[in-house]
């Protein structure tokens, strides 16, 4: 059983919340996505505008390239994905973290979250870059917040 949910008659309901969910939530770990089950995820939510959604190779190779995939199915629906990139021993780079905003609020980013960190060995640092409307969550769930991370995305910037 997840740690934040107890199941009563067959659906999934959160213990924080209670937002009863319409069927249960599946998660599983590196079970392989399509590309299009992916952006059709990002594309319900705010994830999506800030992700290359139309340009196919370069979703593909996201998915080819995470070595670490933990995905939240509702029946067929793919409702969540925690998507990184890790050593497992010394850091994680939690990429994307997508949950379907109609499921928001339910406690599935938080399993997600979960379930990613307890793929990891112990002391392995879970890292990752917030989205803008996220800033305010990840404080609130326990992570802490790093001044000094910086980002190149640009080669050309490189002085």
């Amino acid at each position: 059983m997840l740690p934040f949910y107890r199941i009563e008659e067959g659906v999934l309901m959160s213990i924080e919340k209670s937002i009863e969910l319409s069927l249960p939530v599946v998660y599983k770990v590196n079970q392989a996505i399509t590309a299009k089950q992916f952006v059709e995820l990002l594309a319900k939510t705010t994830l999506g505008a800030r992700r290359p959604i139309d340009e196919t190779v370069t979703i593909e190779a996201m998915l080819e390239n995470a070595n670490l995939l933990i995905t939240a199915w509702q029946g067929e629906a793919l409702v969540g994905v925690a998507r990184s990139v890790t050593d497992f021993a010394f850091c994680c780079y939690l990429s994307d973290l997508a949950v379907d905003e109609s499921v928001q609020a339910s406690g599935i980013g938080k399993t997600l979250i979960r379930m990613t960190k307890e793929a990891l060995q112990p002391k392995c640092s879970l890292i990752l870059l917030s989205a803008p409307l996220a800033v305010d969550y990840y404080p609130k769930i326990g992570f802490t917040q790093h001044n000094s991370a910086w980002v190149l995305t640009n080669v050309d910037d490189l002085k």
